[in-house]
């Protein structure tokens, strides 16, 4: 069964202001991949646990359709407000019961939302809806990103760290999973042509602002905003005054860089 954590409206919000696009690097190693396993034509992707549609949306120029699959509906208004797609839709689902039919689709994708899947329902509609040849890309990045400034980079790194302690008992161990880079899921993949990319190392300039914006779409945070509202809220005022400090700077739009170390599990299906 999947993880109902992601349904809040404000919740949403914040996943459409600050979590990223996934990288162009990521994307074309997903497309080759599916050219080279299935060749054309791209008619039908699916992205699970799609949220507010950021890969949902990278993937509509490459197929003929893409289906986004949410459990929130609050995620799937975020998306649909998002205009210039005519061959993007979404629908309320889960990974472990698909609305599509045997053998009808091209690639299914999943970033940043595998590990909260139920592995053997997954995986049984993974082998049912794929066409043959259809290929699984799930992505994501793990939790140990690197901050830089000038010379405070060290700085910046302990503050993070600190971030993640006090977040710790709000982790879901399903976390852990995404940590490992789906090591589990990806054993799990019935499919003897399977592969699994574990360091694409993307990096990206962010204000501080966008920085706090993102610590705040983490479910551990969401989870420990909802039992100490007060305390949560401390914690990001807290950060941002560091970060200000560290950097010797009095604006939220001062610069720093984030380096991600995505991770890429690719799968084909067999004839």
């Amino acid at each position: 069964m999947s993880h109902r954590l992601f349904e809040e409206r404000h919740h949403a919000s914040l996943y459409q202001k600050y979590r990223f696009d996934p990288p162009d690097e990521l994307k074309e190693i997903i497309l080759q991949y599916l050219d080279k396993k299935k060749g054309q034509p791209h008619q039908l992707a699916i992205d699970l646990g799609c949220g507010t549609g950021q890969n949902s949306r990278l993937l509509a120029p490459h197929f003929q359709q893409v289906v986004g699959i949410d459990i929130s509906e609050s995620q799937l208004e975020e998306a649909r407000a998002v205009p210039g797609f005519p061959n993007l839709s979404y629908r309320v689902g889960t990974a472990e019961q698909l609305p599509f039919p045997d053998g009808s689709v091209d690639l299914l994708t999943a970033a940043s939302a595998a590990h909260w899947f139920d592995p053997e329902g997954f995986l049984k509609e993974a082998v049912r809806v794929l066409k043959p040849h259809g290929c699984l890309a799930l992505f994501g990045f793990g939790d140990n990103f690197k901050l830089h400034h000038e010379s405070c980079s060290d700085q910046l790194n302990k503050i993070y760290e600190d971030v993640k302690q006090v977040l710790l008992p709000y982790t879901s161990s399903k976390v852990a999973m995404a940590n490992s880079k789906l090591q589990d899921l990806f054993e799990a993949i019935p499919f003897p042509d399977k592969q699994r990319i574990e360091l694409i190392p993307i990096k990206q300039q962010l204000t501080i602002k966008n920085i706090i914006g993102f610590y705040e779409t983490f479910s551990m945070y969401q989870a420990y905003l909802r039992a100490e509202p007060s305390a949560a809220a401390s914690l990001l005022e807290r950060t941002t005054s560091r970060f200000l400090e560290e950097m010797n700077v009095s604006s939220t739009e001062a610069k720093l860089e984030l380096t991600l170390e995505y991770f890429c599990v690719l799968a084909c299906k067999p004839q």
